[in-house]
């Protein structure tokens, strides 16, 4: 079969529509150089060769091809680089939460003023040593009662912020995170739809993906994903892309979220505590409870903040979260109360000791804490007060209790407050038995600047772990704009270097039509 005359000419076509189709594609690229989420693109060609078209006086093998054929227009993403992105998210997101909470908690526990809980425990022991001086003196004790009052409405005031907080995360947790985290599954299975039907009229629909990329970027930071694309068979040789995406727990098991257009769901309970989390996956199985083996991302990091409580945890937990200072500031409390109340009981004529709490709780059905807590009845109607002393010295004689002080029993008050203690945490365990957590060793004072320290050390190592991360994550983004983002660098070379290409393949056209013009017009005219 001999080759056509005019073979050339359609190479020189496909040519020219090649070095202009690239041109364009060039310029869609320099155009969207700031466009958010925008992946570059690059026109995909292979060489044309039909077979059959050799010479008929050339060897078999001696073929020759039919110029350059467009086989579409493509984006240049690396799969690795995207899935070491979304991982980098989830981490992100984890630290980002927990700074978040953090963040919250010490603007009530870190005590930057002359008002809190240490000048009120400082000023309960000024108080104290007020009384001391004059130890039958009804004002001071007043005084005293005034300050314990001025501590506990702190106490109280600390344990409704932190239960503010507590609300606050909940209320987010349930009304935002999860509905966004769902309305962003929803919205990546719309755009599946619309990505196949895309394909199917012939359409690469790569603006549609870049925006479905955007948002499962913005997926993996709620929670550890995985992605798998996969061709669907038309018929007749014809496929779409379809994408599966899925969420693996720390215990290995794989949930599919997505598939085409089916989209699973996740939910919360915050009716209880500790908070719990569910998944359903696109099939409707479920919902699953994943609370414990959720993994990264923003759902664990505000779950952590909400549910853990450190070393009060059994078995300890890795983080500190809102339990944590709760149950410190109930024990500093319950500890305050307790010493007190037992230091101020006296002995009735028989000698039997007598109870005359200085604090009770407000519900007698709940021990005492930090919102718990009050000025006793008796002692704020002025049916007792402060036990100066519980050493009887009868007419200033000294008897059997010679050496004794008239404010001996205040002085030990005085004392208590500022002595080195065990400060246990007491509860209840799942069998029934009361158990004990000893937490710190110090005075009041100490407890709760140790409760400061911890926070901002918390605090300081999320920041830094969050530092760390955001570094990573645009190292590795950096990494991803080599390959997918637009370099005006690289763009302008590709205008020089197509404009070229379509100019030779011009001078191609040119020197063809020259040597058919030669072969028609020039050639068997001898002995005209």
């Amino acid at each position: 079969m001999m080759r056509s005359t005019f073979a050339g000419f359609t190479t020189a076509t496909l040519a020219l529509n090649a070095s202009h189709r690239a041109l364009e594609v060039t310029g869609q690229n320099i155009a969207n150089i700031n466009t958010p989420g925008y992946t570059r693109q690059r026109l995909d060609i292979q060489s044309l060769y039909l077979k059959g078209g050799e010479y008929y006086n050339s060897h078999p093998n001696a073929r020759i091809g039919f110029g350059v054929e467009i086989t579409g227009v493509s984006q240049l993403r690396d799969p690795f680089l995207d899935t070491q992105y979304r991982l980098q998210m989830s981490k992100l997101g984890t630290t980002d939460a927990q700074v978040a909470g953090y963040e919250k908690l010490a603007n009530i526990l870190d005590e930057t003023n002359d008002k809190g809980i240490k000048t009120a425990l400082s000023d309960l022991a000024s108080q104290l040593q007020k009384l001391a001086q004059n130890p039958n003196s009804k004002e001071y004790d007043s005084m005293v009662r005034s300050s314990s009052q001025i501590l506990l409405n702190l106490f109280h005031q600390n344990a409704t912020d932190l239960g503010e907080v507590r609300t606050d995360l909940t209320n987010e947790l349930r009304d935002t995170t999860v509905k966004d985290l769902n309305k962003i599954l929803d919205n990546i299975a719309e755009l599946n739809e619309s990505i196949k039907n895309s394909e199917i009229l012939g359409n690469p629909a790569l603006e549609l993906k870049d925006e479905r990329n955007e948002l499962i970027d913005e997926l993996a930071s709620y929670l550890p994903i995985s992605t798998k694309y996969r061709d669907h068979d038309l018929g007749a040789g014809f496929t779409v892309e379809e994408l599966d995406i899925y969420f693996t727990d720390t215990d290995g098991t794989r949930y599919k979220l997505i598939s085409d257009n089916r989209v699973g769901e996740i939910s919360v309970n915050v009716d209880n505590q500790p908070a719990e989390l569910f998944v359903t996956d696109c099939n409707g199985v479920g919902p699953t409870e994943i609370t414990d083996t959720i993994g990264d991302g923003v759902l664990k990091g505000t779950l952590d903040i909400l549910n853990k409580s450190g070393g009060f945890d059994e078995p300890p937990s890795d983080v500190r979260g809102i339990g944590y200072y709760e149950k410190s500031l109930d024990s500093l409390v319950a500890t305050l109360a307790e010493t007190l109340n037992g230091l101020n009981k006296t002995k009735d004529a028989a000698g039997n000791p007598v109870d005359n709490p200085l604090f009770e709780p407000i519900d007698n059905t709940k021990p005492i804490s930090a919102a718990n807590i009050k000025i006793a009845d008796d002692w704020a109607n002025g049916k007792y007060g402060i036990t100066i002393s519980n050493v009887e010295v009868p007419n200033g004689q000294g008897g059997n209790n010679t050496g004794a002080t008239a404010d001996e029993n205040v002085l030990k008050m005085i004392q208590a407050l500022s002595a080195d203690r065990e400060f246990k945490y007491s509860y209840t365990d799942a069998a029934g038995a009361n158990q004990e957590i000893d937490f710190y060793k110090g005075n009041f004072y100490n407890c709760f600047v140790n409760m400061e320290n911890i926070l901002n050390i918390d605090l300081k190592a999320g920041n830094n772990t969050l530092e760390n991360k955001i570094t990573v994550i645009n190292q590795t983004s950096d990494l991803k704009d080599s390959i997918s983002g637009v370099s005006l660098d690289e763009e302008g070379i590709n205008l020089l270097h197509y404009q070229q290409s379509y100019s030779a393949a011009a001078r191609l056209m040119t020197t063809l039509d020259e040597a058919l013009d030669k072969l028609i017009n020039g050639t068997g005219v001898v002995g005209r």
